[in-house]
């Protein structure tokens, strides 16, 4: 009875391990939607973060610090089409911030008629970080960070 029992369990126990223990590559999973392309960019995002350096090695200063109240609250919104929208939203600005146009991404590289200039740094589905240099003075960096909403 004893050697019937090991003779089902020890396969049960190894098949159950090969099963749950797989995990699916990332890019299987998402089928190509966290990309940095036009579809797995697209979506409405929150400024959430806007850092400033002089130099390379100089200190990050706070820009959103400097920021209106109404601009923390606004939402830029990518479609899928290559068209934009900047939402004006909660506390509103006067006159109000609210602007469209249109944009596109080639590798790492975002372009737009609008601010939406820059190298996309990193993107995660969620957080998009992008930066532009020589916004100031050159050799700065301008660098934002994007939340989806």
């Amino acid at each position: 009875m004893r050697s019937t029992i090991l003779s089902w369990a020890v396969p049960a126990v190894a098949a159950s391990l090969l099963l749950f223990s797989c995990k699916k590559d990332k890019s299987e999973s998402n089928n190509g939607e966290c990309s940095t392309s036009m579809t797995g960019l697209s979506g409405s995002y929150k400024l959430t973060a806007l850092q400033y350096k002089l130099t390379a090695s100089s200190v990050s200063v706070d820009y959103l610090a400097y920021r209106e109240d109404c601009e923390k609250d606004d939402i830029l919104v990518l479609k899928s089409d290559g068209t934009w929208e900047y939402n004006d939203l909660g506390t509103v600005c006067t006159p109000s911030g609210s602007e469209k146009g249109t944009w596109k991404v080639s590798g790492n590289t975002l372009t737009s008629d609008g601010t939406l200039n820059g190298t996309i740094a990193g993107y995660d589905c969620k957080t998009m970080v992008y930066y532009v240099e020589n916004t100031l003075k050159a050799g700065d960096r301008m660098t934002f960070t994007l939340v989806k909403q």
